[in-house]
């Protein structure tokens, strides 16, 4: 009987606001694709056929994006988590829906196929671990004789550098587990608390460290994602590439996207599809640009992510930045990427763990010409920045900011 894949997607990644304002956290792009499809493309390649997706917030998104998944070949199934109740609540969901062995994965995270592969050939409970540099913030996982000891749900000391990826190969016995797990201090059920109670009666649960995993919890971490992702992209050209353009390195170009004349792409560069690229910009490495985007006269963009049918059009800078769907640059409007004194860039107290990162934007966002936007700046979706203002922190959707008028 063929393993299925059960994917959890109910969240919204409130970490991740204000990109996940019209969106579930999975349905981010990363290389012009969702997270949650370069997760489907690797277990694909792994074998797995069948695919449970639980859904909840902003499912539409995600039915309409994926529907019964022909389009990859496999078998897609939704189930809804009516209230995103925690992880071993979501698994509960799909019950009645698996057989005696299946795989859970939150949608959120990069694997490889092969590591996917090993986990789905063990006979029964497993979890796949990661050794980290710095374990602070993530759920750390104790072992002994080859099996799960403890678990620990980010602790303020963790004592192993085993990190939690999620994904997992369950028996039937994690419903007995779910059962008896109680609410979280977080108002939650949390599948490691089921993990653990398995552990605790004398169920087995072995581990494997997987060879690549990426975690995406915060806004910039899709930068590191993508330009992790890029470093093996193929040069791929669907689109028109007018005389006097020049695309150094690998660089994809989707259908009915056209490279105007001077423009200049230095790769591992991907640009999606109906896009209008230039004439006469410049864009630097590790950049994904969406689909139905505008990248015009006198731009440079660097290593950032552009969101579909954005549009950057006249004499502007953006930088290590990401950039929200339906957004609209006006003329001039300068990105800072960089802090005077090159520290770390932290936004309200977070480390971001970066020297450089410019802005955070959510949808719909439009600029003003000569707008200016400071370093780790936020900008909620829908929200309108003047001609001429200069903008820093973490600004709430539909906000409006103009430079006041004086007699």
């Amino acid at each position: 009987m063929a393993l299925k894949a059960v994917i959890i997607a109910a969240g919204e990644g409130k970490r991740m606001r204000p990109l996940t304002y019209n969106r579930p956290k999975v349905m981010l792009p990363i290389a012009v694709k969702p997270i949650l499809e370069h997760l489907l493309v690797e277990m694909k390649q792994a074998g797995i056929m069948e695919f449970i997706i639980v859904t909840g917030y902003h499912e539409e998104k995600i039915k309409e994006y994926f529907g019964p998944g022909e389009k990859w070949g496999v078998n897609i199934e939704y189930v809804t988590q009516v209230n995103q109740a925690g992880t071993a609540d979501a698994v509960r969901t799909v019950e009645n829906f698996v057989d005696d062995r299946f795989l859970v994965a939150n949608g959120d995270i990069i694997v490889d196929s092969k590591d996917i592969k090993a986990i789905a050939e063990y006979p029964g409970n497993s979890m796949s671990l990661y050794k980290v540099d710095n374990p602070t913030g993530l759920g750390t996982v104790e072992v002994e004789g080859g099996f799960i000891k403890r678990i620990h749900e980010k602790v303020e000391n963790p004592p192993s550098n085993l990190a939690n990826t999620a994904l997992y190969l369950f028996t039937r016995d994690v419903f007995k587990a779910i059962s008896q797990t109680p609410l979280s201090p977080r108002d939650e059920y949390e599948l490691t608390d089921s993990i653990q109670w398995l552990v605790d009666n004398n169920i087995k649960v072995a581990y494997r460290e997987l060879g690549r995993w990426m975690d995406t919890s915060y806004p910039w971490d899709l930068l590191s994602v993508n330009e992790y992702l890029l470093a093996d992209l193929n040069s791929d050209i669907h689109g028109e590439v007018e005389e006097n353009a020049v695309l150094k390195g690998a660089v994809s170009v989707g259908k009915g996207s056209v490279i105007r004349s001077g423009s200049y792409i230095s790769g591992p560069v991907v640009i999606g599809e109906d896009c209008v690229i230039g004439p006469n910009c410049y864009i630097r490495a590790s950049t994904s640009v969406g689909n139905r985007c505008h990248i015009g006269a006198a731009v440079e963009i660097k290593n950032s992510i552009i969101m579909d049918g954005s549009k950057v059009p006249h004499l502007s800078y953006v930088g290590d930045s990401v950039i929200g769907e339906d957004c609209n640059l006006g003329a001039g409007t300068k990105v800072a990427n960089l802090k005077l004194n090159n520290k770390e860039v932290s936004i309200e107290g977070k480390d971001t763990g970066r020297r450089k990162l410019g802005v955070i934007m959510g949808d719909g966002v439009e600029t003003g010409i000569n707008s200016s936007i400071n370093v780790g700046t936020i900008i909620g979706s829908n929200s309108r920045i003047g001609p001429g203002t200069f903008v820093s922190g973490n600004l709430p959707p539909k906000s409006r900011v103009f430079i006041s008028k004086s007699n």
